[in-house]
This record gives structure tokens, sequence and C-alpha cells, in this order.
């Protein structure tokens, strides 16, 4: 179910202190995700609600030292947990890091056409109305460009940790999320949903 701004702001401020130690074990998951995009040195690419930063430094990885990282995400104590985790601009001495933005992803201060790429962990679940954010981010990347929508595990696993079973109206089954994308300027090229990882990667359209 998508949330308004307040409610996403509300759920993770008050988790974002503890939330890299309730899910240790993920750094790998994000690293093979990132590594699937087709990421190339010099490129730019948005963490599009990032949350602590666990996308940073492999996205940091893959664009090199010529590239450029953004973190946008619209809760500031997430953003603070970002900085104490090392994930802060590379200026602040975080080679591993990104430019980190308190925005929210339906307005990103960003130009058309900026982006190679964009990466949303967990992200189309907290849009408020998902076609205008995914429509906002291909606004931000250019034609052609990327776009990985990636969760560390599955929706059933997911559902399964919630004490729910995944339901056919669920946004990021294929069937629904197909359409969506391309309503708002998205081909989805790709859909991976297994216990271990969710990763669909549409290519923006243009």
């Amino acid at each position: 179910m998508s949330d308004d701004p307040t409610r996403v702001r509300e759920f993770f401020g008050v988790r974002a202190a503890d939330w890299d130690s309730r899910f240790p074990d993920d750094g790998p998951a994000y690293a093979a995700a990132v590594s699937e995009i087709g990421l190339r040195p010099g490129d730019a690419v948005l963490d599009a609600g990032c949350g602590t930063g666990r996308a940073l430094p492999p996205l940091r990885a893959a664009v090199g030292p010529t590239g450029t990282v953004l973190g946008a995400d619209l809760t500031p104590e997430m953003l603070t947990a970002a900085v104490r985790a090392g994930r802060g601009a590379p200026e602040q001495g975080a080679p591993g890091a990104g430019t980190l933005l308190l925005a929210d992803v339906g307005r990103l201060p960003v130009r058309d056409g900026a982006l190679d790429a964009a990466f949303g962990a967990g992200l189309i679940s907290h849009l408020a109305d998902p076609v205008s954010g995914l429509r906002e981010l291909a606004r931000v990347v250019r034609p052609g460009g990327r776009l990985a929508l990636f969760h560390p595990i599955g929706r059933a696993a997911l559902a399964a940790r919630h004490g729910r079973q995944i339901t056919p109206d669920d946004l990021r089954a294929e069937p629904r999320l197909r359409p969506v994308l391309a309503e708002a300027g998205w081909r989805l090229v790709s859909y991976v949903d297994e216990d271990a990882r969710y990763l669909a990667l549409a290519v923006r359209e243009g």
C-alpha cells in the first residue's frame, strides 16, 4: 500500500537509528542488484529513497571517482544515519559515499535527463502516487537510462515476515507493475521475484 509523505517520514524516522542493525546481512544483495544495472565509470545515478544509504557504496564503486552518486530521502533521521555510517558526501572523506539530498522522490531537485540511472530499494510501495513518482524518476533519467526497483527479499518472503500473504493487487507483481511503469515512461525489461531477492529492471523510453 502506498503512503503519504508524512506517514512515511514518521514510520522511518523512529526506526532510523537502528535500521542497519535490523538488516545486517543485506549488503551483498544490494551489491548484486547494483551490478545488474549496467552502470559505467563516469555515470550519474540516483538512489531514490536511499534511507541509511546502503546502496551508495556499491553505486559509487560502479561509477568510479568520475561518476556522480546522489542519495535522496525525505526522512532527515535516515540521512543522519547515513552520514553516521560514513555514507555522506565524498568530500567528507567517505570514498564509497554519495551526496545526500533531503527531498521527496516525487519532487526531485534534479534537472531533466541529468542521470543515467535510478535505484530504488523498497521504494514503490511507499510512493503516494506510484505513476507520478515513477514519472518523476523518468524525468530526471535520460532516454535509454535504467531504473532498478529492488528489495533484498522477494514478495512472498516479505509478506511472510509480516504475517501476511501476497495478493493479486500487489503493485510489485509483474502484471501490475509493467503497465504502471509504461504509463510513467519506463519499459520493463527484466523481472525477478525469488525468496532471496526482488529486482525489476526498466529502461527509460523516449
